[in-house]
């Protein structure tokens, strides 16, 4: 069945579904959605938890060894299967089905990239609707950005002036994770009741400190040596290397979907509306699209599988020295040099 984000919360109230899916491409969002359901697995007893990611064919097959495999200190789990891809493929499209099929008391839940419209019709795809939850997970639009800040700080037991919205929203450009910050900060500094205009723009001031978000659009805008020096400012303040993976990996498939949009005939400014871009980066956006082209991005995107492999520890190499070729390959595009990370 399909779940609206919003009613995650009622439902599991009423009880825990066999399988959920949680796809979309706002990780705040789909963080929050996987955590709720993780504590509510914990609150019926579910303890123990296995983790599958899947970066090909063959890793599908530990779903389904997971299931047939019976725990010694729990009578069910919770199977967590990530695809960051949003795409099964052939043979994960198959061993869901199969898994679908068997009756288990273990509790899966894949947590997914966003799914394109054809795979909406998959057999896996409705497998999984018929069987469990589907949780599709869509962006904040700029025009409700400013009603989802005051809905988030109302439920902190404040309340927020549409005008002290609007700036927050206008200030982080349509991205949640910022946003979050931005309430968290404000939360911590102010004592009165009412967030009003004033003290948003008393309170939350542009700062040079470093963020993700900050080092995408530096990169962006094709500037190597302050884009390298915000990433190692990233890591010298100790931010996790998967947060900063997010944020470009967003962009990447982004420029990549773009692309895609652009080589079948439609203009580069039609693309970027479809897709969201504000328009106070799509100048940045469509100097990024010139300077790459199907090569490059299919290299960027390589990369970003290459860092959260290092991460996770399933493929070798340092994730800082990648994200920093990451950083430049997105800066520089086709004509840049493979030793201006070392340079910078």
């Amino acid at each position: 069945m399909q779940l609206q984000p919003e009613k995650l919360s009622q439902h599991l109230k009423q009880g825990l579904a066999s399988s959920y899916l949680g796809s979309g491409d706002e990780p705040l969002l789909v963080q929050e959605a996987v955590d709720a359901i993780r504590s509510q697995c914990r609150a019926v007893g579910i303890e123990e938890r296995e983790v599958i990611d899947v970066a090909g064919s063959d890793d599908w097959q530990q779903l389904l060894h997971s299931a047939g495999s019976l725990s010694l200190f729990a009578s069910r789990k919770l199977i967590e299967v990530r695809v960051p891809s949003g795409k099964p493929g052939a043979e994960g499209s198959k061993v869901l089905q199969t898994y679908l099929e068997q009756d288990s008391d273990d509790v899966l839940l894949i947590i997914s990239g966003k799914i394109d419209k054809q795979s909406l019709k998959s057999k896996w795809y409705t497998a999984l609707d018929r069987c469990g939850v589907v949780m599709p997970i869509w962006p904040v639009s700029a025009t409700a950005l400013p009603g989802w800040i005051q809905e988030r700080i109302q439920a902190r037991g404040m309340t927020c002036e549409r005008d002290a919205a609007q700036l927050l929203a206008d200030k982080v450009e349509g991205n949640l994770l910022a946003a979050n910050q931005e309430i968290d900060k404000l939360l911590l500094l102010v004592t009165e009741a009412t967030i009003t205009i004033d003290i948003v723009m008393d309170a939350v001031a542009d700062s040079a400190r470093y963020d993700s978000f900050g080092l995408v659009d530096t990169a962006l805008r094709g500037q190597v040596a302050q884009a390298l020096r915000q990433l190692r400012g990233l890591r010298a303040e100790a931010t996790p290397a998967p947060q900063i993976l997010w944020a470009l990996a967003r962009e990447v498939r982004s420029l990549a979907a773009l692309q895609a949009s652009i080589n079948q005939g439609q203009s580069a400014q039609n693309a970027m509306q479809q897709q969201g871009v504000w328009r106070s980066r799509m100048s940045w956006v469509q100097h990024a699209l010139q300077r790459h082209n199907t090569a490059t991005l299919a290299r960027l995107q390589s990369l970003t599988l290459a860092v959260d492999g290092a991460v996770k520890s399933y493929l070798p190499g340092d994730p800082w020295v990648l994200l920093e070729q990451l950083v430049v390959l997105l800066a520089q595009g086709r004509g840049g040099s493979a030793n201006t990370a070392r340079r910078a």
